[in-house]
């Protein structure tokens, strides 16, 4: 292993010659053959990522359960309806690997399909979700035609018009064809496609570089003439998509091609004379970005995170494994610069690119790239803006999203064990006109002190709000709640929780189900008593009436359903300065924080709201719910009253809130109440936390 000297010589170098690479002016075609002719025999001088922290000997922190665990935000298979017509065209590239075959048999060990990839992952880093292991689906083989019914079906119901099958073509050699054959041959798969030429050489590195060669092109005109003739077939199928009514062909690499041009005139030739017809060629921004007419080429198609200038970031990662060799990237830049790359004026045609998310861990074991701050709510919205850019356009734009099922890379849309269908249910959503709903005040509220509870259902009662409740409580104290919930004449439902994670579990588990309901906002309580003080009732008080007491709730109400920004109301007197109160959290909540990408010296200078009641938007805190958090981060009960993932989370509420750009204020700032300035000392806490619950 290099020294840190030299590690931090070579990144210098590297970065300051690409820096002088990118200055020196010259034609985009010569700039990528340049780039790939470098990394395809200097590959191994991109340096490293930022290293992260490494284990100094203790356990992790979070105990490794089990890698299909569900987590906070799984959302379940769901029926639901679609616009008629649909917006825009949404076609899902699709990997084929997922059955046997000769030829990686003798590369890689009998029976070896993607999946022995994705099963032999291990977690990196604190928060790296590996393996990802398939949900409903299941370890499929592809040779079972019904296993593409079933994801046709599924792609249909969720919004998905067509798949784009990779297709492998080596000089009349065709690899993985067996499930585009059945497709092809059973008419009753009701669902389009089109084929993208992935005419790289396969390596043993799985990019199409260095020089393990496994299986190489060989490009020639008569090889054109071949393979434009063996794809013909599928271009004739009714079924395969079309663009300005043209079948379409994709092409992964035209700059790996002799002369695409002359490829290009010879396919079209060849359609015209054998009855398929004009054609449309399009090829995938994986590698070049030039105009696709210099290709001989019609459009070109964004290929999210390839071409991606993010800079890894990761310093403040805290590594499972000492010798991780990875690099980690922001997926939140990924969005922005394809975002404003769509959005500039190219002078060609161009189809938008999204992503749902990027690991390619599986097939780099300790030296993957993975994409971190993905989430299932960001994917909907960058979709979202795609379709409404697709649809203002005045030429027919698909949009193609990276991917169905590429799971050794981590872009998937299919259902998975941790999350399910969380990320078709969000294309469904990204697809419908979903006008503002009317806010319904709700509440959230744990009970474990059921003593506590009637005389908080007494004072909600009293504000004459027509509140929804969602009481949490445990197994044993539920028929107890009950009993007391009916006494109440508010609309109630109750959840039963184990004991795990205080109010912030259920809080979580209890919000990640409004979400899908499409309720908006919330008010946090629980029936905190903090039995170790002796002020803990009137900490409890306190902290509820500042949120409810008198006009409070209503004029709270008001102020969120006039100001589309407000994200948070916390009760006055109970915001606290986050690193003076650190306690023993600063290593869980800065390790929580890099998780969720926020600054963590921006984390350390902010605030947090003690006692953990306060209003929020349910959109505010989407990054707590999507960050895969599962029951099993949450330590077991044991009366601890600091130190826990829960009250990490408590102190990021607001962080987060900020970071996704949304306002928070106090409630006597709501009520048009001046209050003092930060206050020295906090009457329910010790400085160094002696004394926080």
């Amino acid at each position: 292993m290099p020294n840190p000297l030299s590690r931090r010589l070579r990144t210098t170098l590297f970065y300051a010659l690409r820096t002088a690479f990118r200055l020196t002016p010259m034609p985009q075609g010569t700039r990528d053959r340049l780039r790939e002719r470098f990394l395809d025999t200097k590959g191994h001088w991109v340096p490293e990522g930022p290293k992260g922290q490494a284990p100094t000997g203790e356990l992790p922190r979070r105990p490794y359960v089990r890698s299909d665990e569900r987590a906070i935000g799984y959302v379940p298979y769901e029926k639901g309806e679609l616009p008629d017509p649909l917006p825009a065209t949404l076609v899902a590239f699709y990997l084929p690997q997922f059955h046997t075959i000769p030829e990686n048999d003798e590369w890689w060990g009998k029976g070896f399909t993607e999946w022995r990839n994705v099963t032999r992952a291990l977690p990196q880093f604190e928060g790296h979700y590996q393996p990802k292991l398939p949900g409903d689906l299941g370890f499929y083989d592809l040779r079972n035609v019904e296993v593409m019914h079933e994801q046709a079906r599924l792609a249909r119901e969720y919004g998905i018009s067509a798949f784009c099958f990779y297709f492998y073509w080596f000089g009349g050699k065709t690899l993985l064809e067996t499930p585009l054959r059945n497709w092809l041959n059973d008419k009753t798969i009701d669902l389009q496609f089109c084929l993208c030429w992935a005419n790289e050489k396969w390596t043993r590195t799985w990019d199409g570089r260095g020089d393990e060669i496994l299986i190489d092109q060989k490009h020639s005109p008569e090889d054109d003439i071949a393979f434009i003739e063996h794809v013909a077939e599928y271009m004739r199928d009714p079924r395969y998509l079309r663009i300005d009514g043209k079948p379409v062909l994709l092409i992964y690499r035209p700059g790996s091609l002799p002369d695409a041009i002359a490829t290009a005139g010879r396919w079209r030739r060849s359609c015209r004379e054998n009855g398929v017809g004009e054609i449309h060629l399009a090829y995938v921004q994986s590698f070049e970005r030039q105009p696709p007419a210099s290709f001989g080429l019609d459009s070109a198609i964004q290929f999210p995170p390839n071409m991606s200038s993010a800079k890894p970031f990761g310093d403040g990662i805290h590594l499972v494994n000492p010798d991780y060799a990875g690099r980690i990237h922001d997926w939140r830049q990924l969005n922005r610069d394809f975002e404003e790359s769509l959005s500039s004026s190219t002078g060609y045609r161009l189809f938008p690119g999204i992503n749902t998310g990027w690991d390619n861990e599986p097939r780099r074991p300790g030296r993957g790239t993975t994409y971190a701050c993905s989430a299932p709510f960001r994917y909907e919205r960058w979709l979202r803006r795609s379709v409404e850019w697709a649809t203002a356009q005045q030429d027919e734009t698909p949009i193609f999203i990276n991917a169905w099922n590429e799971w050794a890379e981590g872009a998937l849309l299919e259902p998975e064990a941790r999350s399910g269908y969380a990320h078709l249910s969000s294309t469904r959503l990204a697809l419908s006109k979903q006008g503002p709903l009317p806010i319904r005040p709700i509440v959230v509220l744990h009970a474990w002190h059921l003593d506590v509870l009637e005389e908080i259902l007494d004072q909600l009662h009293k504000c004459k709000v027509p509140w929804q409740l969602e009481v949490s409580t445990t197994p044993e104290k539920a028929q107890a709640a009950v009993d007391i919930l009916r006494q109440c004449d508010l609309q109630h439902r109750l959840h039963v929780i184990s004991n795990r994670g205080r109010d912030i579990l259920p809080f979580l588990e209890i919000t990640s189900l409004l979400v899908r309901e499409r309720e908006q906002l919330i008010l946090k309580l629980h029936t905190k008593r903090s039995p170790h003080r002796s002020d803990g009732d009137e900490w409890r008080r306190e902290l509820v009436s500042n949120l409810v007491s008198g006009f409070r709730a209503q004029k709270i109400l008001d102020a969120f359903s006039q100001d589309p920004k407000m994200g948070l109301v916390a009760p006055e007197g109970h915001v606290q300065p986050m690193n003076y109160y650190w306690g023993a959290n600063a290593p869980a909540v800065l390790q929580l924080a890099s998780r969720l990408g926020l600054s963590l010296t921006g984390v350390s200078e902010s605030e947090f709201v003690s006692g953990s009641m306060f209003w929020v938007r349910l959109q505010a805190i989407r990054p707590l719910l999507e960050i895969g958090l599962t029951r099993s981060d949450f330590e077991q009960e044991k009366s601890q009253v600091d130190g826990t993932m829960a009250h990490a989370i408590e102190r990021l509420i607001a962080p987060c809130v900020a970071s996704e750009g949304w306002k928070w204020t106090t409630a006597a700032h709501i009520m048009g109440q001046s209050m003092p300035g930060r206050m020295s000392s906090y009457r329910y806490a010790k400085r160094n936390g002696e004394q926080r619950s």
